[in-house]
């Protein structure tokens, strides 16, 4: 499975969404995007590529297209 699929995935699973969906998903934007749904979204991410989200990338992860840029700074190429 690609990155990418892995990303996506993530977001897919954790709030029930179709792909044509998450181009433009943003934090807030959708009923299971709330602050228990950050979290759970920040926690299949840490599992997927098996990395440590810091702090400050977990309160700035405010959308689907902020995720990419920040996983970038992991090694995680999307």
């Amino acid at each position: 499975m690609s990155n990418l699929a892995k990303y996506d995935s993530a977001f897919k699973d954790t709030f029930q969404l179709q792909p044509a969906d998450l181009p433009e998903l943003k934090y807030q934007t959708h009923a299971a995007w709330d602050s228990v749904g950050h979290m759970q979204l920040m926690a299949a991410l840490e599992d997927a590529f098996r990395i440590e989200l810091d702090i400050d990338d977990i309160i700035e992860f405010s959308s689907y297209q902020a995720g990419k840029t920040i996983l970038g700074k992991y090694s995680v190429n999307l």
